[in-house]
């Protein structure tokens, strides 16, 4: 099967300015793809071309199976989109704005059923202006979403929210997923990215210089592990024995196990089998975010 998105040296540029200078990357369908990266970076203007809301000077797109510069119209009926920047008028209400949208693009569910999937029967004739910053954004997916999209596009959507309104965000996220779309969700948030993404691309300066899994991002980044525990006894050499283990090192009772891998498993494994069952055996491994440290700071 074809991806759902094929990028190829994509670059764009606005004068004298390079926005975008080399980006390469494919989405599958059903996936929660992320584009990470720090501001400036080039992941709105990415998106923006891959919707042809901006015509890339460069490279090889395809979107659905559309060129964005020359089918833009046609990919439009087919994708759902949440830009940065999104607002509408302060006095339009709930149902008027799903209304409206649903009326572009006809095929779709009635903007009724929509309202009610996505939680808003209650604000049905509440006006834009007094949403929750929460309930905006609720809004917002449910107007990307009332298409019934293959493919739906979030930039930077829970900037501004809470924590509780961010989680609660993150919730309807999956449920995109879970209703049939494969998401492109833009962000600058770690633990958005951890906790959402199928697969990320890291972009930086312009291009893309990392793309995998989190799990996998962190594994191919983040070098050693350390897991600690408490011991009275005084010979732990046997973990050295670990393929995962690099260094056993002790401070009194303390003892810290470096390494890579599946070393908390490994460890905790082999301390059983020799005896030892550590009530406090703890395990420090390096975040996303310190891997996204990593990668950007090589680059720069």
């Amino acid at each position: 099967m074809a991806p759902v998105v094929e990028v190829e040296h994509l670059a764009k540029s606005y004068g004298s300015f390079t926005a975008v200078e080399d980006v390469s990357f494919t989405v599958e369908e059903g996936e929660i793809f992320g584009i990470l990266g720090p501001n400036g970076a080039g992941k709105t203007t990415t998106v923006e071309c891959l919707q042809g809301l901006r015509r890339a000077d460069g490279g090889v797109v395809q979107v659905l199976g559309y060129d964005p510069r020359r089918e833009a119209s046609q990919l439009r009926r087919r994708i759902g989109s949440q830009l940065q920047e999104s607002a509408l008028p302060d006095r339009l209400k709930v149902w008027e704005a799903l209304d409206l949208f649903s009326s572009l693009v006809p095929g779709g569910p009635r903007w009724q059923t929509v309202l009610e999937q996505w939680g808003l029967s209650e604000k049905r004739d509440a006006k834009f202006g007094s949403l929750s910053g929460g309930q905006q954004q609720r809004l917002f997916i449910a107007l990307a979403v009332v298409n019934s999209p293959e493919l739906v596009f979030l930039d930077e959507m829970t900037t501004g929210l809470d924590p509780t309104s961010r989680r609660a965000t993150w919730d309807l996220i999956r449920q995109i997923r879970e209703n049939g779309s494969t998401v492109i969700l833009v962000t600058h948030f770690m633990d958005e990215a951890e906790n959402l993404c199928d697969r990320i691309a890291v972009v930086d300066d312009k291009r893309v210089v990392a793309m995998n899994t989190p799990e996998g991002l962190v594994q191919e980044y983040a070098g050693e592990s350390e897991v600690t525990f408490s011991s009275d006894i005084d010979d732990l050499s046997y973990l050295l024995r670990l393929e995962e283990v690099d260094g056993v090192e002790r401070q009194g009772r303390r003892a810290t196990v470096r390494g890579k891998g599946a070393l908390l498993a490994r460890v905790a494994a082999d301390l059983v089998g020799h005896g030892v069952a550590p009530t406090d055996l703890e395990v420090k491994r390096a975040t996303l975010e310190d891997v996204f440290l990593t990668i950007t700071k090589e680059e720069r």
